[in-house]
């Protein structure tokens, strides 16, 4: 798989600090040394694959690890924090994403045998990559070299690399993205409500109700997708979202705080500490003097 590898890297080589168009639908591509407060973010559904260097994925009380020998699948949308290193001999991370259309997913389901799904899995996920699925994506990037041909050949190689991940190991839950009546689509239609409504006071009746489901089933699933409770994962989203506001918004604490759905900047500054490991405006000064430092990335957000 290295000569596979080899060429990925020379096609993707032209990444830059931060999240890049590929010219292809859906697919983006990253490389080098992305900060840490730019891969703390909300990630949308995704596959990523990376060409060089690692990742480490922290959601909730769970870390995932992966490299060029595996890939990483997020199912639904996801408050998490990253952080990249370079390879053995200091070659630079490099990586690139497919971000997951579900409609095309459901294509895809009536042309598979039945799917055997996992109970009690997340929301994401590290597999083994296959050569197969490596030279879908090569099929797949080879298309930046012939833009005239991306419109009538990428819905068929994008449709080979779902067709991969699908028939592997984690294939279940991407197949349940794709499927309405299923736990994992339901909970992330109470995930996005969450996402849309981060700022407003939140009824966990109202998201079982939303998923359709019991109030203990509703808490207990969502647990198992996100490894956080309704609660947290709103608080993650509104920290999140208010790191923005400090950096980009030039909000102070106080008004950051209030403008995210809290009540009391006492509680955010102690919540804001305790998720990013120093308070609001402390936090926001290292980032914005890091930002300005040559080299370093003008965006502090990513889904790579």
């Amino acid at each position: 798989m290295e000569h596979q590898l080899s060429e990925l890297r020379s096609l993707a080589a032209g990444a830059e600090n931060r999240k890049t168009s590929t010219g292809i639908p859906r697919v983006f591509m990253v490389r080098g040394n992305v900060p840490e407060h730019a891969l703390a973010t909300v990630y949308e559904p995704m596959v990523n694959l990376i060409l060089q260097g690692g990742k480490a994925m922290t959601v909730g009380d769970r870390t995932l690890r992966y490299d060029p020998a595996t890939y990483f699948v997020m199912s639904v949308d996801l408050p998490a924090i990253g952080a990249v290193s370079a390879g053995r001999n200091g070659e630079p991370y490099l990586a690139v994403s497919l971000a997951l259309a579900p409609n095309i997913i459901g294509t895809l389901l009536a042309d598979l045998p039945p799917i055997t799904a996992a109970a009690n899995v997340p929301g994401f996920c590290v597999a083994a990559v296959t050569p197969q699925l490596l030279d879908a994506w090569l099929r797949l990037l080879r298309l930046m070299r012939a833009p005239e041909e991306i419109s009538a050949l990428a819905p068929v190689y994008e449709r080979e690399i779902l067709f991969r991940v699908l028939q592997g190991p984690h294939g279940a839950m991407l197949r349940d993205i794709a499927t309405p009546t299923t736990a994992l689509a339901r909970i992330h239609r109470a995930i996005r409500w969450i996402r849309d409504h981060f700022t407003e006071p939140m009824r966990v009746e109202r998201l079982a109700e939303i998923a359709a489901m019991s109030l203990s089933s509703f808490h207990r699933r969502f647990k198992e997708v996100t490894k956080q409770s309704p609660v947290q994962f709103q608080k993650s989203i509104r920290l999140l979202h208010a790191r923005l506001r400090l950096i980009n918004g030039g909000m102070n604490a106080t008004s950051a705080a209030f403008d995210v759905g809290y009540e009391s900047a006492t509680q955010f500054s102690r919540e804001y500490t305790r998720f990013f490991g120093a308070p609001p405006a402390q936090d926001a000064a290292r980032i914005i003097a890091a930002m300005r430092e040559p080299n370093s990335s003008p965006s502090i957000s990513t889904n790579q």
